[in-house]
Protein backbone atom coordinates (compact mmCIF):
# COMPACT_ATOMS: atom_id res chain seq x y z
CA UNK A 1 0.00 0.00 0.00
CA UNK A 2 1.03 3.78 -0.63
CA UNK A 3 2.14 6.50 1.57
CA UNK A 4 -1.08 8.23 -0.01
CA UNK A 5 -3.51 5.64 1.94
CA UNK A 6 -1.59 5.25 4.85
CA UNK A 7 -3.13 5.28 8.48
CA UNK A 8 -1.26 8.24 9.13
CA UNK A 9 -1.89 10.14 5.96
CA UNK A 10 -5.96 9.10 6.10
CA UNK A 11 -6.26 10.25 9.89
CA UNK A 12 -4.02 13.17 9.72
CA UNK A 13 -5.23 16.33 12.24
CA UNK A 14 -8.28 18.13 10.58
CA UNK A 15 -6.08 20.73 11.04
CA UNK A 16 -3.61 19.77 8.82
CA UNK A 17 -5.97 18.90 5.96
CA UNK A 18 -8.24 21.77 5.81
CA UNK A 19 -5.39 24.45 6.26
CA UNK A 20 -4.81 27.10 4.07
CA UNK A 21 -1.35 27.02 1.78
CA UNK A 22 0.99 29.10 3.93
CA UNK A 23 2.88 31.64 1.99
CA UNK A 24 6.38 31.59 2.29
CA UNK A 25 7.41 34.01 0.10
CA UNK A 26 10.10 32.41 -2.47
CA UNK A 27 14.17 33.64 -2.23
CA UNK A 28 13.68 36.41 -5.34
CA UNK A 29 17.25 34.93 -6.79
CA UNK A 30 15.66 31.63 -7.03
CA UNK A 31 12.44 32.92 -8.39
CA UNK A 32 14.00 35.31 -10.59
CA UNK A 33 15.98 32.87 -12.37
CA UNK A 34 13.03 30.27 -12.53
CA UNK A 35 10.91 32.67 -13.09
CA UNK A 36 12.52 35.15 -15.28
CA UNK A 37 10.31 38.65 -15.58
CA UNK A 38 7.53 37.89 -13.67
CA UNK A 39 5.68 40.51 -12.58
CA UNK A 40 7.55 42.11 -9.70
CA UNK A 41 4.09 43.11 -7.86
CA UNK A 42 2.91 39.66 -7.18
CA UNK A 43 4.35 37.66 -4.62
CA UNK A 44 5.83 34.07 -5.62
CA UNK A 45 6.35 31.35 -3.50
CA UNK A 46 6.46 27.88 -3.57
CA UNK A 47 3.10 25.56 -2.30
CA UNK A 48 1.75 21.76 -2.09
CA UNK A 49 -1.17 20.79 -3.79
CA UNK A 50 -3.68 18.32 -2.15
CA UNK A 51 -7.15 17.39 -3.39
CA UNK A 52 -10.07 16.98 -0.97
CA UNK A 53 -8.98 12.95 -0.86
CA UNK A 54 -5.46 13.36 -1.26
CA UNK A 55 -5.82 11.33 -4.29
CA UNK A 56 -4.37 13.96 -6.35
CA UNK A 57 -1.17 15.60 -4.62
CA UNK A 58 2.26 17.87 -5.72
CA UNK A 59 4.87 19.08 -4.02
CA UNK A 60 6.57 22.44 -4.25
CA UNK A 61 4.95 23.92 -7.50
CA UNK A 62 5.52 27.96 -7.43
CA UNK A 63 2.05 29.79 -6.62
CA UNK A 64 0.58 33.25 -6.02
CA UNK A 65 -1.89 34.88 -4.54
CA UNK A 66 -2.76 38.38 -7.13
CA UNK A 67 -4.22 41.16 -4.38
CA UNK A 68 -6.69 42.18 -7.54
CA UNK A 69 -7.84 41.38 -10.96
CA UNK A 70 -5.10 43.34 -12.84
CA UNK A 71 -2.64 41.35 -10.94
CA UNK A 72 -4.25 38.30 -12.37
CA UNK A 73 -4.67 39.43 -15.93
CA UNK A 74 -0.44 40.58 -15.84
CA UNK A 75 0.57 36.99 -14.28
CA UNK A 76 -1.47 35.23 -16.90
CA UNK A 77 -0.12 37.34 -19.81
CA UNK A 78 3.49 36.02 -18.04
CA UNK A 79 2.52 32.37 -18.09
CA UNK A 80 1.45 32.98 -21.69
CA UNK A 81 4.53 34.75 -22.60
CA UNK A 82 6.88 31.91 -20.93
CA UNK A 83 4.99 28.44 -22.01
CA UNK A 84 3.19 28.11 -18.49
CA UNK A 85 0.14 26.92 -17.77
CA UNK A 86 -2.30 28.59 -14.79
CA UNK A 87 -4.11 27.09 -12.17
CA UNK A 88 -6.47 28.72 -10.69
CA UNK A 89 -7.38 27.13 -7.07
CA UNK A 90 -9.86 28.15 -3.90
CA UNK A 91 -10.02 25.59 -1.43
CA UNK A 92 -9.03 22.45 -3.66
CA UNK A 93 -12.45 20.53 -2.59
CA UNK A 94 -12.94 18.61 -5.49
CA UNK A 95 -11.78 14.73 -6.46
CA UNK A 96 -11.80 15.25 -10.33
CA UNK A 97 -8.10 15.88 -12.07
CA UNK A 98 -9.96 19.69 -13.38
CA UNK A 99 -6.77 21.74 -11.57
CA UNK A 100 -3.99 19.56 -11.90
CA UNK A 101 -3.24 15.87 -12.84
CA UNK A 102 -1.74 13.48 -10.73
CA UNK A 103 1.87 12.87 -10.98
CA UNK A 104 2.68 16.59 -11.52
CA UNK A 105 6.24 16.97 -11.01
CA UNK A 106 7.66 19.86 -8.68
CA UNK A 107 9.49 21.70 -12.30
CA UNK A 108 6.33 21.29 -14.32
CA UNK A 109 5.38 24.71 -16.02
CA UNK A 110 2.38 24.93 -13.60
CA UNK A 111 1.42 27.59 -11.34
CA UNK A 112 -1.34 28.01 -8.96
CA UNK A 113 -3.13 31.09 -8.41
CA UNK A 114 -4.64 31.39 -5.03
CA UNK A 115 -8.03 32.96 -5.23
CA UNK A 116 -9.24 32.92 -1.27
CA UNK A 117 -6.55 35.24 -0.45
CA UNK A 118 -7.67 38.78 -2.03
CA UNK A 119 -10.36 38.26 -4.61
CA UNK A 120 -12.78 38.28 -1.91
CA UNK A 121 -14.81 41.37 -2.52
CA UNK A 122 -19.07 41.53 -1.15
CA UNK A 123 -21.05 43.99 -2.00
CA UNK A 124 -24.76 44.19 -3.37
CA UNK A 125 -25.10 45.97 -6.77
CA UNK A 126 -28.74 46.24 -6.42
CA UNK A 127 -31.75 45.15 -3.65
CA UNK A 128 -31.68 41.71 -5.90
CA UNK A 129 -28.09 41.44 -6.85
CA UNK A 130 -24.60 40.69 -5.14
CA UNK A 131 -20.94 41.62 -6.36
CA UNK A 132 -18.86 38.81 -5.31
CA UNK A 133 -15.18 37.76 -5.57
CA UNK A 134 -14.46 34.31 -7.57
CA UNK A 135 -12.41 33.62 -3.85
CA UNK A 136 -15.37 34.24 -1.56
CA UNK A 137 -16.43 31.13 0.18
CA UNK A 138 -19.96 30.26 0.16
CA UNK A 139 -20.26 30.81 4.09
CA UNK A 140 -18.71 34.08 3.82
CA UNK A 141 -21.29 34.39 0.79
CA UNK A 142 -24.37 33.32 2.42
CA UNK A 143 -23.76 35.07 5.96
CA UNK A 144 -23.37 38.21 3.91
CA UNK A 145 -26.60 37.45 2.06
CA UNK A 146 -28.58 36.54 5.05
CA UNK A 147 -27.20 40.00 7.07
CA UNK A 148 -29.10 41.93 4.40
CA UNK A 149 -32.29 39.70 4.26
CA UNK A 150 -31.33 37.52 1.26
CA UNK A 151 -30.49 34.28 0.54
CA UNK A 152 -31.10 31.32 -1.89
CA UNK A 153 -32.93 28.03 -2.23
CA UNK A 154 -30.03 25.57 -1.94
CA UNK A 155 -26.18 25.21 -1.69
CA UNK A 156 -23.57 22.54 -1.19
CA UNK A 157 -23.34 21.73 2.28
CA UNK A 158 -19.58 22.23 2.37
CA UNK A 159 -19.35 26.32 3.22
CA UNK A 160 -15.15 26.69 2.81
CA UNK A 161 -16.10 26.07 -1.31
CA UNK A 162 -14.74 29.22 -3.03
CA UNK A 163 -17.73 30.36 -5.62
CA UNK A 164 -15.27 30.82 -8.43
CA UNK A 165 -15.11 26.93 -8.04
CA UNK A 166 -17.95 26.26 -7.05
CA UNK A 167 -19.46 27.70 -10.55
CA UNK A 168 -16.92 26.24 -12.34
CA UNK A 169 -18.30 23.15 -11.91
CA UNK A 170 -21.92 23.72 -11.53
CA UNK A 171 -22.36 22.92 -8.06
CA UNK A 172 -25.53 22.23 -6.77
CA UNK A 173 -27.11 21.46 -3.16
CA UNK A 174 -30.95 19.71 -3.32
CA UNK A 175 -34.16 21.38 -3.94
CA UNK A 176 -37.72 21.22 -6.33
CA UNK A 177 -40.22 23.04 -5.95
CA UNK A 178 -42.56 21.24 -3.24
CA UNK A 179 -46.76 20.56 -4.28
CA UNK A 180 -47.75 23.91 -4.32
CA UNK A 181 -44.77 25.90 -3.81
CA UNK A 182 -44.13 28.81 -5.72
CA UNK A 183 -40.48 29.91 -7.21
CA UNK A 184 -39.89 33.06 -5.08
CA UNK A 185 -38.27 36.01 -7.10
CA UNK A 186 -34.26 35.73 -7.13
CA UNK A 187 -34.25 32.00 -6.67
CA UNK A 188 -33.25 29.02 -8.70
CA UNK A 189 -33.67 25.03 -7.99
CA UNK A 190 -31.03 24.44 -10.25
CA UNK A 191 -27.38 25.19 -9.48
CA UNK A 192 -25.66 28.03 -8.32
CA UNK A 193 -24.47 28.89 -11.73
CA UNK A 194 -27.79 29.74 -12.84
CA UNK A 195 -28.13 32.82 -10.34
CA UNK A 196 -24.96 34.62 -12.49
CA UNK A 197 -26.39 37.82 -14.00
CA UNK A 198 -22.64 38.51 -15.01
CA UNK A 199 -18.93 37.38 -14.96
CA UNK A 200 -15.60 39.04 -15.32
CA UNK A 201 -12.67 36.58 -17.03
CA UNK A 202 -9.75 36.84 -18.20
CA UNK A 203 -9.91 36.11 -21.89
CA UNK A 204 -7.63 36.60 -25.29
CA UNK A 205 -7.87 39.65 -27.35
CA UNK A 206 -6.66 39.34 -30.57
CA UNK A 207 -6.92 42.77 -31.75
CA UNK A 208 -4.57 43.78 -28.47
CA UNK A 209 -2.03 40.46 -28.72
CA UNK A 210 -2.78 39.92 -25.16
CA UNK A 211 -4.97 38.93 -22.16
CA UNK A 212 -7.33 41.09 -20.60
CA UNK A 213 -10.09 41.45 -18.00
CA UNK A 214 -13.63 41.23 -19.95
CA UNK A 215 -17.37 41.63 -18.41
CA UNK A 216 -19.86 39.42 -19.57
CA UNK A 217 -23.66 39.81 -19.41
CA UNK A 218 -25.38 36.52 -18.95
CA UNK A 219 -27.10 37.27 -22.52
CA UNK A 220 -24.09 36.92 -24.30
CA UNK A 221 -23.53 33.87 -26.14
CA UNK A 222 -20.15 33.68 -24.88
CA UNK A 223 -21.34 33.87 -21.12
CA UNK A 224 -23.06 30.21 -21.63
CA UNK A 225 -19.63 28.66 -22.08
CA UNK A 226 -18.21 30.22 -19.19
CA UNK A 227 -20.81 29.71 -16.58
CA UNK A 228 -19.66 26.23 -16.18
CA UNK A 229 -16.31 26.15 -17.22
CA UNK A 230 -14.19 23.21 -15.84
CA UNK A 231 -11.06 25.37 -15.20
CA UNK A 232 -10.93 26.04 -18.83
CA UNK A 233 -10.83 29.82 -17.72
CA UNK A 234 -10.56 32.49 -15.26
CA UNK A 235 -13.37 34.03 -13.50
CA UNK A 236 -12.81 36.71 -10.93
CA UNK A 237 -15.74 38.15 -10.26
CA UNK A 238 -19.34 37.33 -10.67
CA UNK A 239 -22.76 39.29 -10.03
CA UNK A 240 -25.66 36.95 -8.84
CA UNK A 241 -29.24 37.79 -8.86
CA UNK A 242 -30.46 36.50 -5.04
CA UNK A 243 -33.61 36.57 -3.26
CA UNK A 244 -35.16 36.97 0.21
CA UNK A 245 -34.43 34.51 2.94
CA UNK A 246 -35.97 31.81 4.12
CA UNK A 247 -36.25 30.19 7.21
CA UNK A 248 -35.88 26.20 7.04
CA UNK A 249 -36.71 23.46 9.10
CA UNK A 250 -34.79 20.89 8.58
CA UNK A 251 -35.84 17.34 9.96
CA UNK A 252 -33.37 14.56 10.22
CA UNK A 253 -34.91 10.19 10.32
CA UNK A 254 -33.15 7.38 10.65
CA UNK A 255 -36.02 5.19 11.44
CA UNK A 256 -37.49 4.36 7.67
CA UNK A 257 -36.21 0.70 6.00
CA UNK A 258 -34.08 1.29 2.01
CA UNK A 259 -37.01 -0.74 1.19
CA UNK A 260 -39.92 1.69 1.86
CA UNK A 261 -37.82 4.50 1.32
CA UNK A 262 -36.46 3.67 -2.18
CA UNK A 263 -39.42 1.47 -3.22
CA UNK A 264 -41.02 1.27 -6.47
CA UNK A 265 -43.32 3.83 -7.66
CA UNK A 266 -46.83 3.69 -7.55
CA UNK A 267 -45.74 1.61 -3.63
CA UNK A 268 -47.21 3.66 -0.46
CA UNK A 269 -45.27 4.23 2.32
CA UNK A 270 -42.86 6.58 3.38
CA UNK A 271 -41.21 6.93 0.11
CA UNK A 272 -38.39 9.31 -1.50
CA UNK A 273 -40.65 10.96 -3.87
CA UNK A 274 -44.00 11.32 -0.88
CA UNK A 275 -40.92 13.44 1.20
CA UNK A 276 -40.46 14.99 -2.22
CA UNK A 277 -44.45 16.19 -2.74
CA UNK A 278 -44.36 17.40 0.95
CA UNK A 279 -41.33 19.20 1.43
CA UNK A 280 -39.36 19.76 -1.95
CA UNK A 281 -35.73 19.07 -0.32
CA UNK A 282 -34.40 15.67 0.57
CA UNK A 283 -31.05 13.72 1.23
CA UNK A 284 -30.45 9.86 1.64
CA UNK A 285 -27.33 9.36 3.20
CA UNK A 286 -27.53 4.86 2.90
CA UNK A 287 -24.54 3.92 4.70
CA UNK A 288 -23.17 0.99 3.31
CA UNK A 289 -24.56 -2.40 4.22
CA UNK A 290 -27.21 -0.55 6.70
CA UNK A 291 -30.67 -0.78 6.15
CA UNK A 292 -31.85 2.71 7.79
CA UNK A 293 -30.74 5.52 5.65
CA UNK A 294 -30.11 9.01 7.06
CA UNK A 295 -32.83 10.98 5.75
CA UNK A 296 -32.52 14.85 5.99
CA UNK A 297 -36.14 16.92 5.17
CA UNK A 298 -36.00 20.76 4.66
CA UNK A 299 -39.16 22.72 4.47
CA UNK A 300 -39.95 26.17 4.15
CA UNK A 301 -40.67 27.41 7.84
CA UNK A 302 -41.54 31.00 8.23
CA UNK A 303 -41.87 30.94 12.07
CA UNK A 304 -40.04 27.80 14.64
CA UNK A 305 -42.27 25.00 14.30
CA UNK A 306 -42.79 24.08 18.18
CA UNK A 307 -40.49 20.86 18.42
CA UNK A 308 -38.03 22.44 16.60
CA UNK A 309 -34.44 24.15 17.49
CA UNK A 310 -33.86 27.43 16.59
CA UNK A 311 -30.10 27.60 15.24
CA UNK A 312 -27.81 30.43 14.67
CA UNK A 313 -25.25 29.11 12.85
CA UNK A 314 -24.59 26.44 10.46
CA UNK A 315 -23.01 22.99 11.19
CA UNK A 316 -25.36 21.38 13.31
CA UNK A 317 -24.28 17.78 13.23
CA UNK A 318 -20.88 17.55 15.18
CA UNK A 319 -20.61 13.73 14.93
CA UNK A 320 -20.00 13.79 11.49
CA UNK A 321 -17.57 17.04 11.36
CA UNK A 322 -14.74 14.99 13.10
CA UNK A 323 -13.97 11.26 13.16
CA UNK A 324 -15.66 9.90 16.05
CA UNK A 325 -13.02 7.07 17.77
CA UNK A 326 -15.44 4.07 16.64
CA UNK A 327 -14.73 5.10 13.22
CA UNK A 328 -11.66 6.30 13.09
CA UNK A 329 -10.08 2.80 14.40
CA UNK A 330 -12.08 0.65 12.42
CA UNK A 331 -10.96 3.25 8.97
CA UNK A 332 -7.23 3.01 10.75
CA UNK A 333 -7.31 -0.96 10.55
CA UNK A 334 -8.40 -1.10 7.16
CA UNK A 335 -6.61 1.60 5.62
CA UNK A 336 -3.37 0.01 7.87
CA UNK A 337 -4.13 -3.49 8.05
CA UNK A 338 -5.93 -4.45 4.59
CA UNK A 339 -8.92 -5.07 7.19
CA UNK A 340 -11.40 -4.44 4.16
CA UNK A 341 -13.65 -6.49 5.59
CA UNK A 342 -14.55 -4.80 8.07
CA UNK A 343 -17.26 -2.46 5.86
CA UNK A 344 -20.18 -4.28 7.37
CA UNK A 345 -18.71 -3.19 10.47
CA UNK A 346 -17.95 0.47 9.19
CA UNK A 347 -21.20 0.95 8.12
CA UNK A 348 -23.17 -0.01 11.11
CA UNK A 349 -20.47 1.93 13.13
CA UNK A 350 -21.37 5.23 10.87
CA UNK A 351 -25.21 4.59 10.72
CA UNK A 352 -24.96 4.43 14.94
CA UNK A 353 -23.13 7.51 15.07
CA UNK A 354 -25.71 9.31 13.13
CA UNK A 355 -28.70 7.82 14.71
CA UNK A 356 -27.21 8.51 18.39
CA UNK A 357 -25.48 11.44 17.54
CA UNK A 358 -29.22 13.18 16.27
CA UNK A 359 -30.39 12.39 19.46
CA UNK A 360 -27.04 13.55 21.94
CA UNK A 361 -27.02 16.87 19.88
CA UNK A 362 -30.84 17.60 19.99
CA UNK A 363 -30.25 17.70 15.91
CA UNK A 364 -33.05 15.57 14.68
CA UNK A 365 -35.24 18.82 13.85
CA UNK A 366 -33.64 22.15 13.38
CA UNK A 367 -34.76 25.37 12.14
CA UNK A 368 -33.43 28.94 10.98
CA UNK A 369 -32.10 30.98 8.44
CA UNK A 370 -31.16 29.13 5.01
CA UNK A 371 -27.56 28.94 5.73
CA UNK A 372 -27.70 27.48 8.87
CA UNK A 373 -29.48 24.40 7.62
CA UNK A 374 -28.18 24.84 4.34
CA UNK A 375 -24.70 24.05 5.55
CA UNK A 376 -23.59 21.30 7.64
CA UNK A 377 -19.94 19.79 6.22
CA UNK A 378 -16.46 20.82 7.84
CA UNK A 379 -13.60 20.32 6.30
CA UNK A 380 -12.44 17.82 9.28
CA UNK A 381 -14.77 15.43 8.23
CA UNK A 382 -14.04 12.24 7.15
CA UNK A 383 -11.89 12.57 3.87
CA UNK A 384 -13.67 10.20 1.43
CA UNK A 385 -13.85 9.56 -2.57
CA UNK A 386 -16.62 9.35 -4.49
CA UNK A 387 -18.24 8.99 -7.56
CA UNK A 388 -21.08 11.26 -9.55
CA UNK A 389 -23.69 11.61 -12.04
CA UNK A 390 -26.79 13.36 -12.56
CA UNK A 391 -30.05 11.83 -13.96
CA UNK A 392 -31.93 13.62 -15.73
CA UNK A 393 -35.59 12.94 -15.94
CA UNK A 394 -39.03 14.04 -14.81
CA UNK A 395 -40.44 14.83 -11.87
CA UNK A 396 -43.07 12.02 -11.98
CA UNK A 397 -40.00 9.12 -12.54
CA UNK A 398 -38.11 10.63 -9.65
CA UNK A 399 -39.18 7.05 -7.52
CA UNK A 400 -38.15 4.98 -10.22
CA UNK A 401 -34.90 5.94 -11.30
CA UNK A 402 -34.04 6.04 -7.10
CA UNK A 403 -36.06 2.68 -7.13
CA UNK A 404 -33.83 0.71 -10.00
CA UNK A 405 -30.47 2.48 -9.07
CA UNK A 406 -30.60 1.30 -5.52
CA UNK A 407 -31.93 -2.39 -6.34
CA UNK A 408 -28.83 -2.40 -8.63
CA UNK A 409 -26.53 -1.41 -6.21
CA UNK A 410 -28.06 -3.50 -4.09
CA UNK A 411 -27.39 -6.55 -5.83
CA UNK A 412 -23.90 -5.89 -6.79
CA UNK A 413 -22.65 -4.92 -3.41
CA UNK A 414 -24.20 -8.30 -1.91
CA UNK A 415 -22.68 -10.15 -4.83
CA UNK A 416 -19.40 -8.51 -4.19
CA UNK A 417 -19.63 -9.63 -0.25
CA UNK A 418 -21.01 -13.34 -1.12
CA UNK A 419 -17.36 -13.27 -2.99
CA UNK A 420 -15.29 -11.92 -0.18
CA UNK A 421 -14.99 -8.47 -1.82
CA UNK A 422 -15.91 -5.06 0.01
CA UNK A 423 -15.64 -2.42 -2.60
CA UNK A 424 -17.89 -0.02 -0.62
CA UNK A 425 -17.04 1.70 2.85
CA UNK A 426 -18.97 4.85 3.22
CA UNK A 427 -22.35 5.25 1.49
CA UNK A 428 -24.78 6.10 -1.15
CA UNK A 429 -25.81 10.07 -1.32
CA UNK A 430 -28.64 11.13 -3.50
CA UNK A 431 -30.68 14.40 -3.63
CA UNK A 432 -32.71 15.83 -6.25
CA UNK A 433 -32.68 19.34 -7.95
CA UNK A 434 -34.57 21.14 -10.78
CA UNK A 435 -32.66 22.02 -13.57
CA UNK A 436 -31.01 25.59 -14.98
CA UNK A 437 -33.73 27.08 -16.54
CA UNK A 438 -32.49 30.78 -17.37
CA UNK A 439 -35.61 32.42 -17.18
CA UNK A 440 -35.05 31.74 -13.43
CA UNK A 441 -32.36 34.20 -13.17
CA UNK A 442 -34.96 37.24 -14.53
CA UNK A 443 -32.67 39.59 -17.35
CA UNK A 444 -33.82 39.31 -20.82
CA UNK A 445 -32.06 36.88 -22.74
CA UNK A 446 -30.35 34.61 -20.27
CA UNK A 447 -28.77 31.98 -21.69
CA UNK A 448 -28.34 28.67 -20.13
CA UNK A 449 -24.82 27.19 -18.71
CA UNK A 450 -23.86 25.30 -21.87
CA UNK A 451 -21.95 22.40 -19.81
CA UNK A 452 -23.89 22.57 -16.52
CA UNK A 453 -25.17 18.80 -16.01
CA UNK A 454 -28.40 20.45 -15.10
CA UNK A 455 -28.76 22.00 -18.48
CA UNK A 456 -32.61 21.49 -19.66
CA UNK A 457 -33.00 19.17 -23.63
CA UNK A 458 -34.75 20.78 -25.47
CA UNK A 459 -36.27 17.91 -27.39
CA UNK A 460 -37.32 16.91 -23.68
CA UNK A 461 -39.43 19.33 -22.24
CA UNK A 462 -40.78 16.98 -19.72
CA UNK A 463 -37.58 16.76 -18.26
CA UNK A 464 -37.19 19.01 -15.39
CA UNK A 465 -35.66 17.26 -12.60
CA UNK A 466 -32.59 15.76 -11.66
CA UNK A 467 -31.63 12.56 -9.44
CA UNK A 468 -27.70 12.90 -8.39
CA UNK A 469 -26.22 9.09 -7.15
CA UNK A 470 -23.10 9.53 -4.86
CA UNK A 471 -21.20 6.07 -3.96
CA UNK A 472 -18.76 7.14 -1.08
CA UNK A 473 -15.52 4.84 -0.26
CA UNK A 474 -12.59 5.16 1.47
CA UNK A 475 -9.30 5.72 -0.97
CA UNK A 476 -7.58 2.45 -2.22
CA UNK A 477 -10.48 0.29 -1.41
CA UNK A 478 -9.93 -3.08 -3.20
CA UNK A 479 -12.10 -3.82 -5.87
CA UNK A 480 -14.04 -0.19 -5.89
CA UNK A 481 -12.83 0.58 -9.76
CA UNK A 482 -14.43 -2.38 -10.98
CA UNK A 483 -17.53 -1.91 -8.69
CA UNK A 484 -17.76 1.44 -9.46
CA UNK A 485 -17.17 1.05 -13.31
CA UNK A 486 -20.22 -1.44 -13.72
CA UNK A 487 -22.18 0.70 -11.90
CA UNK A 488 -21.65 3.61 -14.53
CA UNK A 489 -22.12 1.07 -17.17
CA UNK A 490 -25.51 0.33 -15.60
CA UNK A 491 -26.69 4.19 -15.36
CA UNK A 492 -25.35 4.50 -19.08
CA UNK A 493 -27.49 1.60 -20.30
CA UNK A 494 -30.27 2.02 -17.84
CA UNK A 495 -30.96 5.74 -17.92
CA UNK A 496 -30.59 6.29 -22.06
CA UNK A 497 -32.59 8.95 -23.11
CA UNK A 498 -36.17 7.05 -23.62
CA UNK A 499 -37.24 8.24 -19.88
CA UNK A 500 -33.79 9.60 -18.55
CA UNK A 501 -30.44 10.21 -19.54
CA UNK A 502 -27.14 10.30 -17.20
CA UNK A 503 -24.46 13.40 -16.64
CA UNK A 504 -21.31 13.26 -14.80
CA UNK A 505 -20.83 15.27 -11.75
CA UNK A 506 -17.90 17.08 -12.83
CA UNK A 507 -16.16 17.49 -9.43
CA UNK A 508 -16.52 13.44 -8.75
CA UNK A 509 -15.27 10.23 -10.37
CA UNK A 510 -16.75 8.84 -13.36
CA UNK A 511 -14.57 7.11 -16.75
CA UNK A 512 -14.14 4.16 -14.82
CA UNK A 513 -12.54 1.64 -15.91
CA UNK A 514 -11.07 -1.68 -13.92
CA UNK A 515 -7.76 0.58 -12.84
CA UNK A 516 -9.20 3.99 -11.83
CA UNK A 517 -11.40 7.12 -12.81
CA UNK A 518 -11.37 9.69 -15.75
CA UNK A 519 -9.70 6.94 -17.90
CA UNK A 520 -12.65 5.54 -19.54
CA UNK A 521 -12.17 6.68 -23.65
CA UNK A 522 -15.74 5.55 -24.51
CA UNK A 523 -16.75 7.82 -21.52
CA UNK A 524 -14.42 10.70 -22.24
CA UNK A 525 -14.31 11.06 -26.13
CA UNK A 526 -18.45 9.70 -26.79
CA UNK A 527 -20.38 9.53 -23.92
CA UNK A 528 -19.82 13.11 -21.79
CA UNK A 529 -19.86 14.78 -25.33
CA UNK A 530 -22.91 13.09 -26.48
CA UNK A 531 -24.79 14.02 -23.44
CA UNK A 532 -24.81 17.51 -23.91
CA UNK A 533 -25.42 17.04 -27.68
CA UNK A 534 -22.53 17.61 -30.34
CA UNK A 535 -23.90 20.96 -31.51
CA UNK A 536 -23.38 22.09 -27.76
CA UNK A 537 -20.45 20.38 -26.15
CA UNK A 538 -18.87 22.10 -30.08
CA UNK A 539 -19.77 25.64 -29.16
CA UNK A 540 -18.79 25.28 -25.54
CA UNK A 541 -15.13 24.06 -26.69
CA UNK A 542 -14.32 26.52 -29.55
CA UNK A 543 -15.28 29.25 -27.25
CA UNK A 544 -13.36 28.18 -24.81
CA UNK A 545 -10.89 27.35 -27.20
CA UNK A 546 -11.14 30.90 -28.43
CA UNK A 547 -10.99 32.90 -25.46
CA UNK A 548 -7.76 30.84 -24.31
CA UNK A 549 -6.49 30.05 -27.98
CA UNK A 550 -2.73 29.43 -25.79
CA UNK A 551 -4.09 27.00 -23.45
CA UNK A 552 -3.23 28.87 -20.64
CA UNK A 553 -5.86 27.35 -18.49
CA UNK A 554 -5.77 24.07 -18.79
CA UNK A 555 -3.79 20.75 -18.26
CA UNK A 556 -3.22 17.16 -19.90
CA UNK A 557 -7.00 15.93 -18.66
CA UNK A 558 -9.25 18.59 -19.70
CA UNK A 559 -6.69 18.57 -23.17
CA UNK A 560 -7.88 15.44 -23.87
CA UNK A 561 -11.89 15.86 -22.84
CA UNK A 562 -11.82 18.55 -24.76
CA UNK A 563 -9.90 17.19 -27.72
Amino acid sequence: MTDDFSRRGFLRTAAAMAAVPTLHPADPAVAAQELPDFPADVALYRSAYRNWVGEITADGLWACAPTDPDQVVSVVNWAWRHGWRVRARGASHGWSPLTITRGTESDAPVLLMDTASHLTGLSLESPTSVRVGSGVTLENLLTYLEEHGLGVTTAPAPGNLTLGGALAIDAHGTAVPARGEQRLPGHTYGSLSNLVLSLTAVVWDAAGGAYVLRTYDRAEADCAALLTHLGRSLVTEVVLRVGANNNLRCVSRTDIPADELFAAPGTDGRTLASFLDRAGRVEAIWFAFTEFPWLKVWSVSPTRPLTSRHVTSPYNYPFSDSVPTPVADLVGRMVSDGAWYLAPVLGNAQYDVAALGLVATLSADIWGPSKNTLLYLRPTTLRIATNGYAVLTSRAQVQRVVAEFTAFYRERLTAYAGRGRFPVNGSVEIRVTGLDDPAEVGADGARTPLLSALRPRDDRPEWDTAVWLNILSLPGTPHAEPFLSQIERFLLRTFDGEYTMTRVEWSKGWAYTRDGAWSDGEVLGAVVPGSFGEEAWRQAAGVLDRLDPHGVFGNAFLDRLFR
